[in-house]
């Protein structure tokens, strides 16, 4: 890891917080560490963090607006990466499986229809192309 910052912690606005506390908390092992009626942190032993807000049923989520699309998380093995696109099945949010040479990409989608990302990159360092999966709006 280099001297520069990293990103530690993401915000999402959700429509049912307990839904995507609970969706959240199974795919990717986090754990409730603060909570309010309206606000969850979920954290997990290696620091990270994604804090859920709930906005109500009614909110809308604009894809290809300005702002965060989408996050991807990595698994350290490949079969960490099947067991998770497992758990987006038995959640119905799992969308598709893509391989490249040393990467491989399982999409989902959360409760609230937005695009959940894991990869696993055969020991590779950070991305060194623009993802496909950018042009795809």
């Amino acid at each position: 890891m280099g001297d520069g910052p990293a990103l530690r912690a993401a915000v999402m606005f959700v429509r049912d917080l307990d839904r995507s506390v609970a969706f959240y908390r199974d795919l990717l092992d986090l754990r409730v560490s603060d909570a309010s009626t309206t606000a969850a942190l979920l954290i997990n032993d290696d620091g990270s963090q994604l804090v859920l807000r709930a906005t109500g049923a009614n909110a809308t989520h604009s894809l290809g607006s300005v702002g965060v699309q989408y996050l991807a998380w990595t698994t350290a093995t490949r079969a960490d990466l099947d067991r998770r696109a497992d758990i987006l099945r038995r959640h119905s949010a799992y969308i598709e499986t893509r391989t490249d040479p040393g990467v491989t990409v399982v999409e989902g989608r959360d409760p609230d229809d937005v695009v959940v990302i894991l990869v696993y990159a055969d020991g590779r360092g950070p991305m060194q192309s623009i993802p496909a999966r950018v042009y795809a709006w």
